[in-house]
């Protein structure tokens, strides 16, 4: 029993001062109601302290309805004969009124203010105009804004906040531009605005114009902001920026940070962060720091690492924990250890949701473990009632395309409750690919290209299918097309992190002139040494009709062995080569990292768009199967 209900059991209380202490006690509207009760006969109903704090508890108790926060507002309006007090319950109230989209209401309440003396409160004023702008009323609320008596800082927030949750851009940038004394919650909410919807360029030059009034807020936004625009290098150096300003990051800024170095893939940069969260003594057992952890070592190969941290943490271990392990493991082939950590967790009575059966099924496919995602994607709905997604189905479909299984992806196609999308007929083309189904494959590719005609892949994946089929006429067509709808192929490219500094690696992309010299001399001495122990470049990998020695000088510079070829002339003996590439590693690129892994006893951790790729000993963790 909570206290207010204990209390409840014995007389009303006494005097204003002891309701107030009650009623500011409740969370529940059952327990309101009987205090009600319990006032009325106590005869202080009408005082104004009590009224005004039981409309408030009453808008924001849980379980109440807006009619019954209404109803109960007329009440206490009709036992206040000089309405005193109103304006501390009225925010409340129109805050109710703005989260139920009630605008008929709140006007009701917004014409009571203007015949009252409340239409001169800041307080009261303010709460209107975030009302309106809560329903996306800008024009109104602007109207609002107009004729306000006393505009404040807070005025000026609420207006650049509501017109950017609008997507009236324009008129919250002149907003801004007019206010007369900005601060730091103006300054966020303008940095975050511009981040959200007109992109990096405007808010950086917002942020640079407006370092003095930034805080851990601003510098938060701007890290994220480059994160989830797909700019990962940008965030990273703003993310060292703020900590060279002696910025001290707050959890969000940390995890953004790790989120651009796991998408770099850059080990170093991420293991420093690591620390530095230890010598602050800062619990990983808590928040989302620990699966952020874990995200980030696995996303750049170090999959020992995540395993540590997830191991760390043991005794308050959540949903997002164990998700973020399982998809670590998925995307380094580690399907077996995937599968027993999956049952380790629901040994533990942790209940899956369907982040984790995507990391399963993905799991099942990157493993050839056909029989357990049938399984597991059969109990995922009939023990766990958790019905498959469009990504769900996706996984099945690339698990039954990659073990040469087209008839079952086609019917999974055939039997999906929803749509496929270009990426499900990508998946089944790609699988065409490798087991040689021209007709299949062209029928998905026209499925892809009517979905997402100007998506390069498409147009490169039916090249592939006709090139494997020696169709070149076929491929010519394919590269006209193109060419006519203006679509340009993504270029590879591959970056490797050597000395702290970023190189990259572009097919037909000219390099500084000391880059160029060392990466073309190390591919001539690796190329003879690989040549010499039974290497043969894979003529098939190209999808040009050139000659053969054409088609081998085009394979040579493929961004992973240029960045491979870099490693091996800059890096440290004994270090691993970590190379990042932006599309699928080719068969031919495949070959040529396992032979250097045992000819030159390097180890090679090259991560493409789809996995991890583990060279050691002339063997890749894939098993050639990927």
């Amino acid at each position: 029993m909570s206290t207010a209900s204990a209390t409840l059991s014995t007389a009303a209380p006494a005097d204003h001062r002891a309701a107030v202490s009650l009623v500011e006690k409740c969370r529940l509207a059952t327990e309101l109601r009987q205090i009600h009760g319990r006032i009325i006969k106590s005869d202080i109903l009408s005082h104004p302290l009590v009224a005004s704090r039981f409309v408030s508890a009453f808008s924001l108790s849980e379980g109440n309805s807006l009619p019954d926060c209404l109803l109960l507002y007329s009440q206490m309006m009709a036992s206040l004969g000089n309405r005193q007090g109103l304006g501390f319950s009225l925010p409340s109230l129109l805050k109710s009124c703005g989260k139920a989209s009630a605008l008929e209401e709140g006007r009701q309440i917004h014409a009571q203010v203007l015949k009252s003396h409340l239409r001169e409160d800041p307080f009261v004023s303010n709460s209107i105009l975030r009302m309106y702008l809560e329903m996306g009323e800008v024009e109104v609320a602007l109207k609002v804004f107009d004729k306000m008596f006393n505009r404040d800082v807070i005025s000026w927030n609420s207006m650049i906040s509501g017109c950017f949750k609008s997507g009236k851009i324009d008129l919250a940038c002149r907003m801004f531009d007019e206010m007369p004394h900005k601060d730091i919650v103006s300054v966020n909410s303008m940095v975050d605005g511009l981040m959200k919807h007109v992109g990096c360029d405007f808010a950086r030059e917002l942020f640079e114009k407006n370092r003095d009034k930034s805080d851990v807020v601003t510098w938060t936004s701007m890290v994220s902001g480059y994160t989830l625009n797909g700019h990962p290098k940008e965030a990273l150096k703003l993310f060292r920026e703020m900590l060279r300003s002696g910025v001290d990051p707050d959890v969000a800024a940390i995890v953004n940070g790790l989120s651009a170095i796991a998408d770099l893939g850059f080990a170093e940069e991420g293991r420093w962060i690591h620390a530095m969260l230890h010598r602050s003594s800062t619990s990983l057992n808590s928040g989302i720091l620990a699966s952020a952890l874990i995200d980030m070592y696995s996303k750049c190969g170090l999959i020992g690492d995540a395993c540590s941290v997830f191991r760390s943490i043991s005794s308050r271990r959540r949903i997002v924990d164990w998700n973020s392990m399982l998809s670590g493991l998925a995307l380094h082939g580690l399907g077996r250890e995937t599968l027993d950590l999956f049952n380790e967790m629901l040994r533990m009575d942790v209940n899956p949701d369907e982040v984790t059966f995507l990391a399963i099924l993905s799991a099942c496919s990157h493993s050839g473990l056909v029989d357990e995602g049938q399984h597991y994607f059969k109990i995922m709905h009939e023990e766990f009632n958790i019905s498959p997604r469009i990504k769900h189905y996706g996984c099945m479909i690339d698990l039954f395309g990659r073990a040469g299984l087209l008839e079952n992806a086609t019917r999974i196609i055939d039997e999906m409750p929803v749509e496929p999308d270009s990426m499900i007929w990508k998946s089944l083309l790609s699988s065409c690919i490798k087991h040689g189904y021209v007709a299949i494959g062209e029928a998905a590719a026209m499925k892809a290209l009517e979905l997402a005609p100007l998506d390069s892949s498409c147009y490169v994946l039916l090249s592939n299918l006709y090139a494997n089929a020696g169709k070149w006429s076929n491929v010519a067509k394919i590269r006209a097309v193109m060419k006519a709808r203006k679509v340009r192929k993504n270029p590879g490219c591959s970056s490797v992190m050597i000395g702290g500094s970023i190189h990259e690696f572009f097919v037909g992309k000219e390099m500084g002139t000391t880059c160029r010299e060392v990466v073309r001399a190390k591919l001539e001495e690796v190329i003879g040494r690989l040549k010499m122990e039974g290497y043969r470049a894979d003529l098939n990998q190209v999808i040009v009709d050139v000659d053969e020695e054409e088609k081998e000088g085009l394979l040579v510079v493929h961004s992973e062995k240029m960045a491979i070829a870099f490693g091996l002339a800059s890096i440290d003996e004994g270090a691993p080569i970590r190379v990042m590439k932006n599309l699928r590693v080719c068969g031919d690129c495949h070959s040529f990292s396992k032979l250097v892994s045992r000819v030159y006893n390097q180890e090679i951790i090259l991560r493409d768009q789809n996995r991890f790729h583990h060279f050691k000993g002339g063997t890749c963790s894939c098993n050639d199967y990927w």
